[in-house]
């Protein structure tokens, strides 16, 4: 009895060091180099700066501050409540449409003069639990216009009420709906140029769906954005811990995760996703980054995921691809879809243009 009972221990032990060993931290080579780093300018424009951070910083503190004292069934509720009217009243130019894009329900955003025959699918985040088009419409609404192209904005299935997968699934699906059709309805001519972008959770579902249009014999996106993405499900990146307390959104959910080991995390995250932490579809680091479109990522210097950004680009150079990191210090995460009110909202989508034009 005795020997069974030690023989079951040391099997358990030699399971969690397996896991450990199978989702440890390997990726610090590609912790430099950092990424373009970008600062205001002189005097004027850091006081400037330093005073839309605080107010809005105010804003979300006292947003975050409610999410941290609420339960997990409460607090994804409150979650896609505060996403969904965050920007409840913004004016837009762009014409908003519903459509069913293969099941999955979206929306057109077209910009004034926008060329439709050049699409973008942009997947909002929402650490993969929350978010919406309609939420995002001051950000698809820009993109539209600095783009020149159609913007097909997805509400993908969310957890928990649906598997991690799902949401992946659907991002695919919207894709090859897009390369099919337009505003108008269904095209005769494919598209003169497809792009993807996406942020947080939705910059993961972007880097994932590239490879899997390189290995799926899909058409390649012209050019990819990826603002502040989760590329590593194991929440293993130095950044995760180091810029916890100054991450003012994304601390109340990553705040219990700090401490945790890396290991546990990742039997934590299969669980809920139904899906390994280490497989590429979720973890788009940890796969084959070679002949990817050319992509951009966009991180705060003070979010918990700036290495995620940073780990992914360092590595895709290295295996070939056209990958660049612009950090910027002191704004919060996603900090572009705060546009007007950021000063660096504004000088992050002007990179993002430019990036556009480069790659037509």
């Amino acid at each position: 009895m005795i020997i069974v009972v030690v023989g079951t221990i040391l099997t358990g032990l030699a399971l969690l060091v397996l896991v450990y060993w199978l989702t440890k931290d390997n990726l610090s080579k590609y912790d430099l180099p950092q990424g373009q780093r970008f600062s205001p300018g002189n005097a004027t424009a850091v006081a400037d700066s330093a005073a839309a951070v605080k107010a809005l910083n105010k804003r979300l503190r006292g947003a975050s501050g409610r999410l941290e004292k609420m339960p997990w069934s409460q607090r994804i509720l409150s979650m896609r409540e505060t996403m969904d009217n965050f920007f409840a009243g913004a004016k837009i130019a762009s014409l908003v449409t519903s459509v069913d894009a293969a099941g999955v329900p979206a929306e057109w955003v077209v910009a004034p003069g926008a060329d439709s025959s050049r699409r973008l699918l942009y997947i909002h985040g929402g650490a993969f639990m929350a978010g919406s088009a309609k939420g995002y419409r001051v950000l698809t609404d820009k993109l539209s216009a600095i783009t020149n192209s159609a913007v097909l904005a997805i509400d993908y299935r969310l957890m928990p009420e649906n598997k991690r997968l799902d949401c992946v699934e659907d991002c695919r699906i919207s894709y090859d709906w897009m390369l099919e059709n337009g505003p108008q309805g269904p095209d005769a001519m494919a598209p003169t140029a497809v792009f993807v972008a996406g942020d947080s959770a939705g910059g993961n579902l972007t880097l994932a769906l590239l490879a899997w249009a390189r290995d799926n014999q899909r058409r390649s996106p012209n050019a990819a954005l990826a603002l502040s993405p989760v590329t590593d499900a194991r929440f293993v990146s130095p950044s995760i811990v180091g810029n916890l307390d100054s991450d003012v959104i994304l601390k109340p959910l990553a705040k219990r995760l700090a401490w945790v080991p890396g290991f546990m995390i990742g039997l934590a995250g299969r669980y809920m996703a139904g899906h390994k932490a280490s497989d590429p579809v979720v973890s788009p680091l940890l796969g084959d980054l070679a002949g990817l479109p050319p992509i951009l990522v966009l991180a705060s210097d003070c979010e918990i995921l700036r290495d995620d950004g940073r780990r992914y680009v360092n590595k895709a150079v290295e295996a070939g691809t056209d990958a660049s990191l612009m950090l910027w210090d002191n704004v919060p995460h996603v900090w572009p879809i705060f546009y007007p009110d950021l000063p660096e909202a504004a000088e992050a989508l002007d990179q993002v243009e430019i990036f556009f034009k480069r790659h037509p």
